[in-house]
């Protein structure tokens, strides 16, 4: 029923923590990519629908359909929810989030080319709260440009959403990823990932083991005194998120 698929974001939002700057700390890595991939989404759904002045923080139903309303007894406690919550954009997208999740239930004729529109933005809230808005965008020491529709709209998509995996990209410190590359595993398909962390002025040189965690490896160091046969090359973050589901699925098998 619409009033169920409602209540379950309504519900989501209400077990968020907003003012915990200890998780927005921890998961400063995924929320900001989260932060990212919602631009991303916003920018192809508004550029969809004419909607090009209102982005990126806007109720996408409105321009699908605008006569589609909150349920009553959802409408009825969103308010509590949200009350005391800023800026008034964070606010206007949790409502929105809540309006997509009845009009998924109302309407099967929605662009299936187009992603959710609101998951990533969830999953960023629930990882350590909301964001401010000024000339970037801030989460807790991260700083987003926002950039404009087309720029955003244009950008690698990040569809890695588990929480094991946004777990995995979550570290301090300055971070570089390496992909294990060879004839038969190229950039895109690596034989392994190893990051390197400096922190404090040390540094950690680390590699994602079928342990499904990050562990500290010597590959880098003896790659640089010629004992490896494997070469590497620098990769992005959505690329070693990518490798890290793939290796969890294939040991976890998918749910």
């Amino acid at each position: 029923m619409t009033e169920s698929s409602s209540r379950r974001v309504l519900e989501r939002l209400r077990a968020i923590d907003w003012g915990d700057d200890f998780a927005a700390s921890d998961h400063a890595n995924s929320r900001a990519l989260l932060m990212r991939e919602y631009l991303r989404r916003a920018a192809l759904w508004a550029r969809a629908y004419g909607a090009e002045q209102s982005w990126p923080f806007f109720d996408i139903t409105e321009r699908v359909d605008a006569e589609l309303q909150m349920p009553s007894e959802v409408a009825d406690e969103v308010e509590q929810v949200l009350a005391g919550l800023a800026p008034t954009s964070l606010k206007r997208t949790c409502r929105a989030a809540i309006r997509w999740a009845a009009i998924r239930d109302a309407r099967d004729d929605l662009p299936a080319d187009l992603p959710d529109p609101y998951e990533p933005l969830l999953l960023m809230y629930e990882r350590g709260g909301g964001y401010f808005l000024e000339d970037y965008l801030g989460l807790n020491g991260v700083m987003i440009p926002l950039g404009n529709v087309e720029s955003n709209a244009s950008v690698t998509p990040f569809v890695t959403l588990a929480p094991a995996t946004l777990d995995a990209l979550d570290a301090e410190g300055q971070i570089t990823y390496y992909a294990k590359v060879s004839e038969g595993y190229p950039r895109q398909k690596p034989r392994g990932i190893v990051r390197r962390r400096i922190d404090e002025g040390q540094t950690y040189d680390e590699a994602f083991t079928r342990n499904l965690r990050w562990e500290p490896t010597e590959y880098l160091k003896l790659y640089d005194l010629g004992h490896n046969e494997v070469d590497h090359v620098q990769t992005t973050e959505i690329e070693a998120a990518a490798f890290i589901e793939s290796v969890t699925t294939k040991i976890l098998g998918s749910s």
